[in-house]
């Protein structure tokens, strides 16, 4: 299997400080934030993982840094797993931006949203049909140039999991798109049977978040119904059964990244980055 990790959750580190870590513990390859920051959050120069980043890419910058981008991760031996931005698909000239970036940085896809997110008062049918003719739009651009478009399963969204997911991405071909099977985010939003998960998805799986979720018993409300809360935890500790889902990747000659997002506030990158690698290296041994 090959490794990278988000550098979403390293807001903190230059680019060279996120290739040495990853280098210094064998992970394969960097998933490269590329979001816009505030101007607020900017000048204030406070890390934060949704706001401002030491690294600090955007769509309008990305083209320009990725040289600088190519020559770090060669340096410490390390590929361009994908490009986490979260530019909506209906937002065509920002993803023109992004699309010049990736195809400068030799990125292999990038992260597309819908066209907006999903909520209680939300119309799925209309959300889902802007999505799939934004897509459309953004293929036209994107189309023959190498870079990938992918779908991430999340909660919030039309496309928490991989049948909702493939609900978007079927009207394409798996060689222009694909889907982030990302089982963390499942267990609290769109869960499915790992096993029927990766049938579906086929040959649309691209690539690999795994991280780790807990449930934990928070109160009981005034009618006596338990109410939970969601705590992150170290991802052999969590929800997910990873070591099954490891066996499926095999059994699908996996051929992506896996790529390690934790954004637990208690503990540091690097004992995120040490414990995440040493346990999956140990289940992909076992698998």
């Amino acid at each position: 299997m090959l490794y990278s990790a988000t550098s979403v959750f390293m807001p903190e580190l230059s680019l060279v400080e996120q290739a040495k870590i990853l280098s210094k513990y064998g992970y394969d390859g960097l998933e490269l934030r590329v979001r816009y920051c505030s101007d607020e959050a900017r000048k204030k120069a406070v890390p934060s993982c949704w706001g401002y980043h030491v690294n600090d890419i955007d769509p309008v910058n990305f083209k320009k840094k990725a040289p600088e981008v190519r020559k770090v991760l060669k340096d410490y031996n390390l590929k361009l797993a994908g490009i986490a931005a979260n530019v909506a698909c209906t937002d065509l000239e920002q993803f023109k931006l992004l699309l010049e970036g990736a195809v400068k940085a030799k990125a292999p896809w990038i992260r597309l949203g819908a066209s907006q997110g999903f909520g209680a008062d939300s119309n799925y049918y209309a959300i889902l049909g802007a999505t799939i003719e934004g897509f459309a739009k953004c293929l036209e651009f994107s189309h023959g140039t190498g870079v990938k478009l992918i779908v991430e399963m999340h909660g919030n969204t039309i496309h928490p999991s991989a049948s909702l997911a493939m609900r978007i991405v079927e009207h394409f071909s798996p060689e222009d798109v694909g889907v982030n099977y990302d089982p963390q985010n499942m267990v609290k939003d769109g869960y499915e049977t790992p096993e029927l998960a990766f049938q579906i998805l086929g040959p649309y799986l691209a690539h690999c978040h795994f991280g780790s979720w807990k449930p934990v018993f928070d109160k009981l409300d005034e009618n006596g119904t338990a109410l939970w809360k969601w705590e992150q935890t170290r991802m052999g500790e969590g929800f997910f059964d990873y070591p099954r889902v490891m066996k499926l990747l095999k059994k699908y000659a996996y051929k992506g990244f896996i790529s390690v997002e934790d954004f637990n506030p208690n503990r540091t990158v690097d004992d995120k980055l040490k414990d995440s690698i040493k346990y999956l290296r140990k289940i992909e041994a076992l698998a």
